[in-house]
């Protein structure tokens, strides 16, 4: 079966030890993340998508957000860059980046993902492209990243709102106040959610 995968907000400021927000044992994952994408086989995966958390540092300071955390993630900065490389990707898989400015990467209408490989390809709404996804067959997607209790468990329950079954590699993901087992047993029971390993 062919399947989707995401990986989420792998970027410095949450995956770098001494970053702004950092998530604990984040460091840890770059490596296997690494070979876990390396070893996608084309034939079984019409995708790879990274998202991007994106804020700017006046937006941010009024939202609600920053009640709870310290700024982070400022486009442009070095704490914004992806921690894993692209590259190892199979060049038949396409690569695809989604920038979102909340925890929840299906709250924002009008957002759209952009080839990662080229620059001048036209975007796709992230509704379409999702939409697409599923009349092309495609009906499982892979999640991976951080943080397993914020931004990947929201993008879980968007996936499962719009038809998917979801499968989480638990050695490839990080929470802050809850693994994604936890998260898994107490948000998900019953939905078609699976964590392997």
């Amino acid at each position: 079966m062919t399947r989707f995968v995401i990986v989420i907000d792998t970027q410095k400021d949450f995956m770098a030890a001494d970053s702004a927000l950092s998530v604990a044992g984040a460091d840890a994952l770059i490596d296997p993340m690494n070979a876990w994408l390396a070893a996608r086989d084309p034939a079984k995966t019409a995708g790879v998508l990274f998202t991007y958390d994106t804020h700017d540092p006046q937006a941010y300071a009024g939202s609600a957000e920053a009640e709870a955390f310290p700024i982070h993630c400022v486009r442009g900065s070095d704490g914004w860059r992806n921690m894993l490389d692209e590259r190892v990707i199979d060049p038949a898989i396409p690569v695809w980046r989604l920038e979102k400015t909340v925890f929840d990467m299906w709250a924002e209408d009008g957002l759209t993902m952009q080839d990662a490989r080229d620059a001048a390809a036209p975007p796709v709404l992230r509704e379409d492209f999702f939409a697409d996804l599923q009349q092309a067959g495609v009906k499982e997607v892979e999640v991976i990243g951080v943080a397993a209790d914020y931004c990947v468990r929201w993008a879980i329950d968007g996936l499962i709102a719009r038809g998917f079954r979801v499968i989480v590699p638990a050695a490839l993901t990080r929470g802050i106040a809850r693994e994604i087992d936890q998260v898994a047993a107490e948000d998900f029971v019953g939905a078609p959610l699976f964590v392997k390993g």
